[in-house]
């Protein structure tokens, strides 16, 4: 299972995850929107040449997408290891570079050249940064980037000019939702250039409670002052959310500790749950855990378990496709056995 969805990290309660991504490209070499196959496949050699050179320290590994299967590429958008825009048909020459523990991902001829990923548990943008850094530095020993000493990194789209950092935090953030405080917050951090999306970023729905909060433009101040800055976002979100978690609990108890009994019934009981449904209620549990209110008695994550909800995950776990109602049979019996597994050898 993917690193970062294990908790562990700071404030990981209601920080799921923390991420940078470096948008690179190539010099003198048309963006990916304008490279016909030849060219592609080039850039394709060159990033997979270069990600050799790097081994054994990073034990990176270079997949190209069209030896991939449909349903191990849509498992890829679920891991947030790749984009959907990346892995949509036709596969051309794009590509996905991965380590094994799934913290670090390179995608390869999606929007630019190359996209560097860094994903770590909890709030630790800075930790990411540093990580994305160092691999950043190794990779331009042996690539040529484009660059501006006026603008920056060049790329395709002009908001991620500059730096081209975009870094994120992947919020839960249920008592602001319940407390009606999330329009107020989501205003003002327009108001300071910080954009919020869904699950899976720029133009997802939002589904569990699951928040993604970014930097909206990448230019005008250096990597280290665009992470601080997050930073500092970030813990007071969580400090929101904490309090409205706290007035929950001394004004609504009695309905707090009724939704989340009922959210845990109908996962541990259903036999048929759509996605929609498990997350809003995996949701409520995990809050209710997190409050003190419920007990799980299984090792996964709310992360891994929000994973298991995804239909290629599904699909992959049944080794084949499968049909919506298949899917939420198949979703409902894998929820009910990790989150009533006693140990991790029952999951």
């Amino acid at each position: 299972m993917t690193a970062w969805m294990k908790n562990g990290g700071p404030d990981s309660d209601i920080v799921l995850s923390s991420r940078v991504r470096l948008a690179r490209n190539l010099a003198h070499t048309q963006f990916p929107q304008r490279l016909e196959g030849d060219q592609g496949k080039a850039v394709m050699n060159q990033i997979a040449q270069a990600v050799e050179t790097l081994k054994p320290g990073w034990q990176l590994q270079w997949q190209p997408l069209s030896e991939v299967s449909a349903i191990d590429r849509q498992v890829l958008v679920e891991k947030h290891l790749a984009s959907p825009a990346l892995v949509q048909d036709p596969v051309r020459f794009e590509g996905v570079v991965i380590d094994p523990t799934e913290t670090v991902s390179l995608m390869v001829n999606e929007e630019d050249h190359l996209r560097l990923q860094v994903f770590l548990s909890g709030l630790q943008l800075n930790e990411a940064w540093q990580l994305a850094n160092r691999l950043d530095d190794e990779l331009e020993r042996v690539l040529d980037f484009s660059y501006d000493a006026n603008f920056g990194y060049l790329t395709a789209c002009p908001t991620n000019l500059g730096t081209g950092l975009r870094a994120s935090v992947m919020v839960h953030l249920p008592a602001l939702v319940l407390t009606r405080h999330v329009p107020q917050l989501f205003t003002a951090l327009a108001q300071i250039g910080v954009v919020v999306r869904g699950l899976y970023g720029e133009g997802s729905d939002v589904a569990g409670n699951i928040f993604q909060i970014s930097n909206q433009v990448s230019l005008g101040f250096s990597e280290e002052e665009f992470i601080h800055n997050l930073t500092v976002v970030a813990e007071q979100i969580v400090g929101r959310e904490r309090n409205a978690r706290y007035l929950l609990t001394q004004s609504h108890a009695l309905e707090l500790a009724d939704r989340v009994g009922r959210a845990w019934g109908v996962l541990t009981h259903a036999r048929i749950i759509s996605s929609e449904e498990a997350l809003r209620l995996l949701s409520d549990v995990k809050l209710g855990e997190d409050l003190g209110l419920l007990t799980v008695p299984g090792k996964a994550s709310f992360s891994e378990l929000a994973l298991m909800t995804r239909s290629g995950y599904l699909m992959k776990e049944a080794g084949r496709e499968l049909s919506p109602g298949e899917r939420d049979e198949l979703r409902a019996s894998i929820l009910q056995k990790n989150l009533l597994a006693h140990d991790e050898g029952e999951q």
